[in-house]
């Protein structure tokens, strides 16, 4: 459920974009699945941690825990399953962390970059008046599948003493290595120049319409850090400090925060579970121990948050990636510590009798 709510959420950004630049239904699918593997990283941790307060709230709403610490098992031992949980959590966050996101990442960045290239489908619609930059109005009467434009009508109105327009029979886009180009067929100029705007009217057979000022052409060859692969974080070559315009440290904080965050998905369930059992059984719930629990977690995800704002500082700063999954670990070691005392078992047993 979270994970569909964090999805469409996206997907509606991403649905504003891409069909609001003449994308197909489809491409917008595609970038949505291409997201998925992203969001499913972000929300896993907090799924597991939920998943584990939920079945420990209704366990001892109905006495099933009350009565398992009344014979005898220990905290640690009735927490042995949610740490099978987390192990599971932390499997699914190693494939995604090191296989599935940069991979999606980078499919998402190549796709992005062909739909930046496709000026057709970002600056012409058919049988209507484009302005893709200031002073620039473009107007084709059809766009042929095959990429041909048929009675194309450009204005080029940025130099007040130069200003032309172009007509052509046809016309077609071409990607060269200093950017996009208009190659047009069996058309005619007309320049307005000077201050007296004199006119002038040249017809051509073929002429090229340079729109390297409009249209920047992408950058294909650079990366982003999210794309590079786990042994190419740890390495962090010069090479690619140059290419993702990161900094070593930040390279090798990020390769280890792949492995902190797997962590960090087995703890979270520990952490709801083991607050939980310092809760005796109550009619009423246990939403105290509840909103302890939600706290703890916070706590865990702000230090996490602060050793990442530090993770450019000194070239041991990829410790503090481990710093969050850590904390939970000691705060889960003590809570299960605290709910199997002798008097809070004692407690226990009294209310097993209650109960029963």
């Amino acid at each position: 459920m979270l994970v569909a709510v964090y999805w469409v959420n996206r997907a509606v950004g991403l649905f504003d974009q891409l069909i609001g630049d003449g994308q197909t239904a489809l491409v917008f699918v595609e970038f949505s699945v291409l997201t998925l593997p992203n969001v499913i990283r972000l929300v896993l941790p907090m799924s597991a941690f939920v998943a584990a307060v939920y079945v420990a709230n209704r366990l001892m709403s109905e006495s099933e825990l009350v009565v398992m610490q009344a014979t005898g098992f220990s905290a640690f031992r009735l927490a042995r399953p949610v740490l099978y949980f987390g192990l599971i959590a932390a499997a699914m966050m190693l494939i995604l962390m090191h296989v599935l996101v940069p991979a999606s990442r980078t499919a998402l960045a190549q796709r992005s970059v062909e739909i930046s290239q496709n000026v057709t489908a970002r600056f012409l619609k058919d049988g209507q008046f484009i302005h893709p930059a200031p002073g620039i109005t473009v107007y084709i009467r059809q766009a042929a599948q095959t990429g041909e434009l048929f009675d194309l009508f450009l204005s080029d109105d940025r130099d007040p003493l130069q200003r032309a327009s172009y007509t052509a029979r046809k016309a077609l886009f071409l990607r060269a290595d200093d950017g996009p180009k208009l190659l047009m067929f069996d058309g005619m100029v007309q320049m307005l120049s000077g201050t007296e705007q004199q006119l002038s009217i040249t017809r051509f057979a073929d002429f090229t319409y340079d729109l390297a000022g409009l249209i920047a052409a992408p950058d294909q060859a650079r990366r982003s850090i999210d794309e590079l692969s786990t042994p190419e974080l740890f390495a962090a070559t010069p090479a690619l400090q140059a290419e993702t315009g990161a900094r070593a440290e930040t390279m090798l904080y990020e390769a280890h925060s792949r492995f902190a965050w797997p962590l960090l998905a087995m703890v979270s369930p520990l952490i709801g579970f083991a607050s939980l059992l310092l809760g005796a059984f109550s009619r009423f719930g246990l939403w105290r121990q509840i909103m302890v629990a939600v706290g703890l977690l916070l706590v865990v995800q702000v230090i996490a948050t602060v050793a990442a704002s530090a993770a450019t500082q000194s070239p041991m700063a990829w410790v503090l990636a481990y710093a969050a999954p850590l904390v939970g670990f000691i705060i889960v070691g003590v809570q299960l510590w605290l709910a199997q005392r002798p008097r809070r078992r004692g407690r226990m047993g009294q209310a097993g009798q209650v109960a029963t």
